[in-house]
């Protein structure tokens, strides 16, 4: 199948908006890749269509988890097998989605950041034997230059060098980031070759408005 044929499959649009067929293109060629799209502009459809594309299991780093439930949610709606693993879950419920993970019982499983560090998930990590891609959303996050800096971000890189296979391509998506950000979130993530999306950021229905 193709992203257009899973596109219409199971969210019914014909098309790709701004730059998500070639964010799509990108992270299905292997390569690490990182979108500046603003909020609203689609930014999960950019990970979840190359997700059911490629074979394995989709790794979400994202530290929103009413998002993380929301999107689980609409996926399951949607027939597509996906699960979600953030602080406030009980110990049995953690272990059991990440041993279904292990037995390629899902298509996506998101995480939040602060799991990264976690033995539990980093043991069972390292038994998932095929993982498709890894998906940073939010990455403005793992840079110092960013308004919004999380040390816990900084664990992604770290397990990069645990995935099964040493070309599994990231894919980082934010809706802000200065040139500084745009430089550091490739480096801190390992790029292992600069490619950078970028759609614009202007909204023809917000304008300023200064009035002595």
């Amino acid at each position: 199948m193709k992203p257009l044929d899973i596109l219409r499959e199971y969210w019914g649009y014909d098309s790709f908006r701004g730059i998500q067929g070639d964010i799509i293109e990108s992270i299905l060629q292997g390569r690490d890749t990182l979108g500046l799209m603003p909020t609203g502009g689609g930014k999960s459809i950019c990970f979840q269509v190359p997700a059911l594309l490629r074979d394995g299991l989709c790794i979400v780093v994202t530290p929103l988890i009413s998002l993380m439930k929301d999107q689980v949610q609409q996926l399951k709606n949607r027939g597509i097998k996906a699960e979600a693993v953030y602080s406030g879950m009980m110990r049995e419920d953690i272990v059991r989605v990440l041993d279904n993970a292990v037995l390629g019982a899902y298509k996506l499983l998101y995480i939040s950041p602060e799991r990264l560090s976690s033995e539990i998930f980093l043991a069972k990590l390292e038994r998932m034997r095929q993982i498709s891609m890894v998906v940073v959303d939010e990455a403005h996050c793992i840079s110092q230059w960013g308004y919004d800096f999380r040390p816990s971000y900084l664990q992604i890189a770290k397990m990069r060098h645990l995935l099964p296979a040493a070309d599994v391509p990231i894919l980082a998506l934010t809706a802000t980031a200065t040139p500084n950000v745009v430089e550091d979130i490739q480096e801190r993530l390992g790029f292992r070759a600069k490619n950078v999306f970028s759609m614009s950021f202007e909204r023809k229905n917000l304008i300023y408005v200064v009035r002595e």
